[in-house]
């Protein structure tokens, strides 16, 4: 129970710290344009009823708390799943993108580390390539990527899963470099000691010694490769897909659907990075770790 409040509340506080300060910032942001309205108008709203005026209008610059909670609720809880007004229908189609993005980017990522590892040519010639790979804005990397493939007639699911590829391998390659190469010099003498061959001290030694690092480098993975997915579907004119509302939002004015786009992108990461969490505890506990 001590545990529990000890997470919950620093948790809590911070989140109320923050529902606070993004009503004050609704005030200062969507203000002037509600002062504007109520002088064209000939009114004179008192303090609290300008307040609530700023909070309640239907284009905010800045909506506040409450009606992207309203937003998000009705998005989600009352539409069909399957409708084009649902949340949950466009997390899904944003989700189908990330999960074969985040497959294959840490498939690529445990590859190319399995590399680096045994083999030095590798790690002096490929690993500085991966690096300044990714100082290119992926905002830059999305469009191309998407208009080379469409002019081959390949579009859909595949360019944006490439793009979130692009995105998820490089934090697996880096974290599982760093795990097979984390047992201690007396392990590895002491494996050399028993005869064992070059496989037996892969699979023996370094891959258990790798998981933590693996399981730790795939939570950032799959988070930058929901990234890639939303960012993916900008430059694509896609009808469907969180990055597809957020776009809409755009054209339109709606702030108050981009931002609930944005709250369910985030519930959408959360959930994926506890997935991957529970992953690593699951394979812990089999492999004989100790519960936490």
């Amino acid at each position: 129970m001590d545990s529990f409040q000890s997470k919950i509340v620093p948790v809590g506080t911070l989140l109320a710290i923050l529902v606070v300060a993004w009503y004050a910032f609704a005030v200062v942001l969507n203000g002037p344009f509600q002062r504007d309205l109520d002088r064209r108008a000939g009114e004179t709203p008192g303090q609290l009823e300008f307040l609530m005026r700023t909070w309640s209008q239907p284009k905010p610059t800045l909506p506040a708390p409450h009606q992207v909670a309203q937003n998000f609720y009705k998005s989600t809880f009352t539409v069909k799943p399957w409708s084009n007004r649902s949340l949950i229908y466009h997390a899904w189609v944003t989700l189908s993108s990330t999960f074969v993005g985040f497959a294959f980017g840490a498939a690529l990522g445990i590859l190319i580390a399995v590399g680096i590892v045994h083999f030095a040519s590798l790690d002096r010639s490929l690993m500085p390539w991966i690096i300044t790979s990714q100082t290119i804005p992926i905002l830059a990397i999305a469009p191309m990527v998407v208009v080379v493939f469409a002019s081959i007639g390949i579009t859909g699911l595949f360019p944006k899963a490439l793009i979130s590829t692009y995105l998820s391998f490089f934090p697996v390659a880096v974290g599982m470099v760093k795990g097979l190469r984390s047992p201690e010099v007396m392990h590895l003498d002491l494996m050399r000691t028993y005869n064992a061959t070059r496989p037996q001290v892969f699979w023996k030694l370094r891959v258990p010694a790798s998981l933590p690092f693996l399981f730790a480098s795939m939570k950032v993975a799959v988070a930058a490769s929901l990234v890639g997915a939303i960012v993916a579907e900008l430059p694509t004119g896609a009808v469907a897909g969180i990055g597809a509302k957020l776009l809409n939002g755009a054209y339109y004015s709606q702030t108050i659907d981009i931002w609930a786009a944005l709250v369910a992108g985030s519930l959408v990461a959360v959930m994926l990075v506890a997935l991957v969490g529970l992953a690593g505890r699951i394979t812990d506990y089999a492999m004989g770790g100790r519960p936490a």
